[in-house]
């Protein structure tokens, strides 16, 4: 399967470490990960995609993207073939206006069923779809049912204020849609033959969340010790220390597995919808979540 990682933070940085040079960066497991790979930045707002389908770790471009790559949301993808063909247009990340989209995971049964599932994409959004994968269908599926929930309300995909409950909905909405259509069930124990697995990474520059739908998916909010607490401007006691639903935090990390490194990172649920909105406030599906292993504890000052 595939690997992702995405990155949602208050002030811009580099991400070169968790994608070059951390003992499992995302670029070693690319040898396990071939067919592929993209890396998503925002500058101003505005999405800057690059993607090959070459390897990561034999692509030059991929150690020169990751060098210089300094935002406040980066998502990275590495791709493991399971739908589509190796090529340009089936790498990951997939982008629709500000909106980028990147998915772990596989719907068994697609090809019996991209006609359904293609003919349900709203029209003007359908004709944007380029590649053959299950994970594009899936990424205009669900910008489908957030324009609408969206709608509701007055407001488009275009917004940035982007309300988390309208978020979450959509892409219940979304799973429960291919359900119906596929016959599988996400979440469930599938045999390899039959499995819908829904575990991505979305976000539109401000708004990031990550879905677990059935391969594991790791996040982080705070480190164990900052090591630029005398430094940094914007550190604050959530940068040490575990948040809950409503909190805000400096940092939002998702990675499918736990890189080495200061971060904290707990285990998403299958199921479980986690997030920040643009103000960088925590929304969690499932509500607070216990951490693995506690902080160190934070030193007396002010945020």
């Amino acid at each position: 399967m595939c690997r992702l990682f995405g990155f949602r933070s208050v002030i811009p940085s580099q991400v070169h470490r968790s994608l070059l040079s951390a003992e499992n960066a995302l670029v070693w497991q690319s040898e396990r990960h071939p067919d592929g790979w993209g890396v998503a930045y925002f500058v101003g707002g505005i999405p800057h995609l690059i993607k090959s389908a070459e390897t990561a770790i034999q692509d030059s471009l991929f150690r020169r993207v990751s060098g210089i790559v300094s935002s406040h949301t980066v998502v990275a993808h590495l791709r493991k073939a399971t739908k589509g063909t190796n090529s340009l247009i089936n790498s990951h990340p997939f982008q629709y206006g500000s909106w980028v989209f990147a998915h772990n995971g596989d719907i068994s049964n697609f090809d019996e069923h991209r006609g359904e599932l293609v003919a349900q994409v709203h029209p003007t959004l359908r004709r944007f779809i380029l590649g053959d994968t299950d994970s594009e269908v899936f990424f205009y599926l669900l910008l489908g049912n957030l324009s609408q929930r969206l709608g509701q309300s007055g407001k488009t995909l275009h917004q940035n204020d982007i309300d988390p409950k309208d978020l979450v909905a959509a892409i219940e909405d979304t799973i429960a849609e291919v359900e119906e259509t596929v016959g599988l069930r996400c979440y469930e124990p599938n045999d390899p033959e039959n499995r819908l697995l829904l575990s991505f990474v979305l976000t539109n520059g401000e708004t990031m969340v990550a879905h677990q739908g059935g391969k594991d998916l790791f996040y982080s909010t705070h480190k164990v010790c900052c090591p630029e607490r005398d430094s940094c401007p914007s550190f604050a006691r959530s940068c040490e220390a575990s948040s809950g639903t409503g909190d805000i935090v400096n940092h939002m990390i998702f990675s499918s597995e736990e890189l080495s490194g200061e971060n904290v990172w707990q285990a998403m649920e299958p199921g479980q919808i986690i997030g920040v909105d643009r103000k960088m406030r925590l929304f969690d599906s499932h509500g607070v979540v216990p951490l693995t292993r506690a902080p160190a504890p934070s030193p007396s000052r002010s945020a």
